[in-house]
């Protein structure tokens, strides 16, 4: 378990230094507490906790307890980071994520991704639950997300926004490569392997700031831009791993499907999302976890 130390041990907050010297200083902290050094940082969407009790030798911290660490507040969400070994590899795994509408910046619900960078994640994969958009997809599809788009962004809504800190990556980086080509053909092997054909898919995700699900009219601007899947997450983690050099492969669980039609009685609901992610778990679980056991860092 997480250990719980003197509130005078505790690092300083990240509002009373520097952000690079808090991440680092969480970081270090997380590291004395026995935790091993990560290769391969985990996220977990709503409902697809179950990644993190795959790990072995596990040291679990409460997000609570943590230095500066962000606190998760929604249902689905449980609020620990979990270090441990996954197939061999030494792993972190969060169970819960920060999304814009629980009322965090967007610097702090990516804070995660920069203290993974500091404790020596090289890769991360990334989780969600999402609407799905294209017509052909169906409820449990996962997406393998081949790109995305940052609606939020439009608005001036960006993690990288304000001054930049060379010791975390450069000032205008690029995003036309942000989620990883091999790893992406990798979970096509992988899914084949494991007969998820019928199943997997790859597309475009949308990220929208919630918390209020999506309105007809959006969800058909949406698809006519070209966006395949439509979520509240993943998009700004996704933007900050990249800024600091990490490898990243994320996808999307379809857990309902996207409203278009005036006509229609269904009506999206979380309940929905938790209930798909349930009964898809375990393949999904297995899907990264095989990836993990495959994936090469120089």
């Amino acid at each position: 378990m997480g250990l719980k130390i003197l509130e005078e041990h505790k690092p300083q907050s990240l509002s009373q230094k520097s952000h690079f010297t808090g991440c680092k200083s969480t970081a270090e902290w997380l590291l004395a507490q026995k935790a091993a050094r990560p290769q391969v940082g985990i996220v977990c969407g709503s409902g697809l906790g179950g990644l993190g009790e795959m790990l072995k030798d596990q040291v679990v911290f409460k997000y609570e307890d943590i230095p500066s660490f962000p606190q998760s507040t929604v249902l689905g969400h449980t609020g620990q980071l979990v270090f441990g070994m996954l197939e061999g590899k030494p792993c972190v795994c969060m169970q819960g994520r920060f999304h814009l509408y629980e009322g965090h910046p967007v610097q702090k619900t990516t804070l995660p991704m920069r203290i993974f960078k500091l404790l020596g994640v090289k890769t991360v994969i990334l989780t969600n639950a999402a609407g799905g958009l294209n017509e052909d997809y169906k409820v449990g599809d996962i997406m393998i997300i081949k790109d995305h788009i940052n609606m939020p962004g439009f608005a001036g809504v960006n993690p990288l926004a304000g001054k930049n800190d060379e010791r975390f990556g450069v000032r205008f980086p690029c995003m036309s490569d942000a989620y990883d080509r091999d790893l992406r053909q990798l979970a096509q092997d992988v899914g084949e392997e494991l007969g998820y054909k019928d199943f997997l898919r790859e597309g475009v995700y949308c990220v929208l700031g919630g918390p209020s699900y999506e309105t007809i009219a959006e969800c058909r601007m949406l698809h006519r831009l070209g966006a395949d899947a439509v979520g509240m997450s993943t998009v700004h983690e996704v933007i900050v791993a990249r800024h600091c050099g990490m490898r990243v492969f994320a996808l999307s669980l379809i857990t309902n499907k996207a409203v278009m039609d005036y006509n229609s009685e269904e009506k999206a609901n979380h309940e929905e999302v938790l209930q798909t992610g349930k009964q898809r778990a375990e393949q999904l679980e297995k899907l990264v976890s095989s990836m993990v056991s495959r994936i090469k860092h120089n």
